[in-house]
């Protein structure tokens, strides 16, 4: 009924691992995989905009803007997400900020307080979506 809606997988390999109770202050640049459990204050991207993931975890905090092309958020993100092939905003996700994404998979519960700008590297100005949660729903 719905086609072939098949969303580019994440890269599944971690390379890197933050720690729960370790905090990191300053940019963070990655290869590969990087899971964060722990709190990043700096923004967070890949080296030379290779693809890659990221993943921030249901206790985890990042305080600064993230630049991958696979980002999956499940903890809180204060700055700007760019996620330039695909984000997954998590249940338990909260986002203070704009976010770019080329496809966005938003679970129930995620919350971006910001703008949601498809099919930008970068975000601005137009093809803004706004959401507005219905009452009752």
């Amino acid at each position: 009924m719905f086609g072939n809606k098949k969303s580019p997988p994440p890269q599944k390999r971690i390379d890197c691992l933050i720690g729960a109770g370790t905090t990191v202050r300053g940019d963070l640049v990655f290869a590969g995989g990087l899971r964060i459990d722990g709190q990043v204050v700096g923004n967070v991207s890949t080296a030379d905009g290779q693809a890659g993931t990221l993943v921030v975890s249901e206790h985890a905090r990042v305080e600064g803007d993230i630049a991958v092309s696979h980002v999956v958020v499940n903890g809180t993100v204060s700055g700007q997400v760019t996620a330039s092939d695909y984000l997954e905003l998590q249940p338990k996700a909260r986002v203070t900020g704009d976010v770019a994404y080329k496809t966005l998979e938003m679970h129930v519960g995620a919350v971006v307080q910001g703008r949601l700008n498809h099919g930008q590297a970068e975000p601005e100005a137009g093809s803004v979506v706004e959401l507005k949660r219905v009452q009752g729903a």
